[in-house]
Parts: structure tokens; sequence; C-alpha cells
């Protein structure tokens, strides 16, 4: 997978540079190449996705009668 992002003339270099990590955060790059600087074990894969499931369904149930 490869992001391209050109630099429009006369545009300055860190406004490129921004723009690149938008990109790169949309696309989830980021958030991968961190979740595998390390090994995690299966059962903490699945105890993490378990807590995060459980935060968001204990969001959804408090503002759904909002």
């Amino acid at each position: 997978m490869s992001l391209e992002v050109k630099v429009r003339k006369g545009e300055p270099m860190e406004r490129a540079l921004r723009r690149l990590k938008k990109r790169l955060d949309r696309e989830g790059v980021i958030r991968d190449v961190r979740a595998k600087r390390y090994f995690e074990k299966p059962c903490e894969v699945k105890r993490r996705k378990k807590k995060v499931m459980n935060f968001s369904n204990m969001l959804r149930v408090r503002y759904q009668n909002m």
C-alpha cells in the first residue's frame, strides 16, 4: 500500500506533511503500526476488544434516552 501526497506549487512542506499525517490517520496505518510494536497474546487481544465493546455499549445505553 502506498500513499502519495503531492506538494502543490508554492505550498510549505509543513502543510504537505500535515496532509500526509491526516491521510495516514484516516487509512488506519498509524493505528496498525502502534498496535504491532509488540506482540500481544490472543487472549489479551480478546480481552482488549471486549473491554472496548463493553465501554461502547455503556455509552450507548447512557446516551440512548437523550
